[in-house]
């Protein structure tokens, strides 16, 4: 059995905001019922979409793990997905700029798929990510 050596997920810190922000908004959903029906709604949509991202960081909080076989990302909601090293083409750090703000991307690409990573979802900066994985990855 191979054994993991190194993994990365989603802050616990990043993930009970998503709850809180999500309750935050259903409690001002149900509040504002009587009175604004279009801010109702617009709480409650609030809530629906930070409770799917904090459910699917619950579900699945590893969002990448290395190990000697290769990659295992998570895709969808929760589903987890083997990627041989051999078939990893491409681990790159893609530094986007764009009204006044800064942030970089974690591109894993394959063959078939690219899979994207934020600093958020790996609890790390990308960079320094990337720079494991290629230490990681059998010659």
């Amino acid at each position: 059995m191979h054994e993991v050596r190194r993994q990365w997920r989603v802050r616990r810190e990043f993930t009970i905001a998503k709850w809180a922000g999500a309750a935050g908004f259903a409690v001002i959903a149900v509040v504002l019922l009587a009175v604004d029906r279009r801010g109702m709604l617009l709480c409650a949509g609030g809530a629906l979409l930070l409770g799917g991202f904090a459910v699917r960081d619950t579900l699945a909080p590893v969002r990448l793990a290395a190990d000697d076989l290769g990659l295992t990302v998570v895709t969808g909601m929760a589903a987890r997905h083997l990627v041989p090293w051999r078939d990893v083409t491409h681990i790159r750090v893609a530094r986007n700029a764009r009204y006044g703000l800064r942030w970089d991307m974690l591109e894993i690409e394959t063959e078939e798929n690219l899979h994207i990573f934020s600093s958020h979802e790996l609890g790390a900066p990308c960079v320094s990510v990337a720079e494991e994985l290629f230490r990681l990855r059998p010659a």
